[in-house]
């Protein structure tokens, strides 16, 4: 487990933000990525929303050489172990089950795991985790809530992600429990439909300086 944490915390300090990519034709997977990592964002997470999840997952880790391609919205056994085979390096997920959390243990992928509470964290903590998802961070009481976990539970080191943009990042990267946030504000969907790969690069631009405090 130390192991694999050591993984998940090296992925998430390779930029302020790691991507939340919904991909719809695997076809834009490689482009996309390479305007991501020009950008300064080297860490991304695709989605297992779509059909093209897979086949994004797989075009970008033969094809990209510098992006750390992960899967996110892993929710059981099967999701990890495909994700693996189709060369994801890290795998998020929106929350836990006994049964992901078991599968996870026997998979070579580190997981961030997603808790919405204390009680999720500590009980992720007693796992042997160290590094969560903070999800969805806004609805679930955004920079209050995660600034007020960091002295009761100073072990853990959080990637908020949900309702996060560039205007509110800062204040989540301030915290001193975040190590980067998450957002799907850096590969919009009006964007990657009409190729605008200039403009992903730019918005990758843009995230990649942003300030974090650990």
């Amino acid at each position: 487990m130390s192991d694999k944490q050591a993984r998940v915390e090296s992925v998430m300090r390779l930029a302020p933000v790691i991507p939340v990519v919904i991909i719809d034709d695997a076809r834009h997977a490689v482009p996309m990525a390479r305007a991501l990592v020009a950008g300064g964002i080297r860490a991304i997470e695709v989605t297992l929303r779509t059909q093209a999840a897979l086949d994004a997952i797989r075009a970008i880790a033969a094809e990209v050489e510098d992006a750390v391609v992960g899967v996110g919205t892993v929710l059981a056994a099967g999701d990890l172990a495909a994700a693996e085979r189709a060369g994801a390096r890290f795998a998020v997920s929106p929350g836990v089950s006994p049964g992901l959390l078991d599968a996870a243990d026997d998979s070579a992928l580190p997981l961030l795991p997603g808790a919405a509470t204390a009680s999720e964290a500590m009980a992720l903590l007693e796992r042997g985790y160290r590094h969560l998802k903070f999800f969805p961070a806004v609805p679930a009481g955004g920079v209050r809530l995660l600034g007020a976990w960091a002295s009761p539970l100073p072990q853990l080191r959080f990637c908020p992600t949900g309702g996060i943009g560039l205007a509110s990042a800062p204040d989540f990267l301030a915290l001193p429990n975040v190590l980067c946030v998450g957002g799907s504000w850096l590969t919009p969907a009006d964007r990657l439909a009409a190729g605008d790969w200039a403009g992903i690069e730019l918005l990758a631009r843009e995230a990649a300086v942003l300030k974090r405090s650990v």
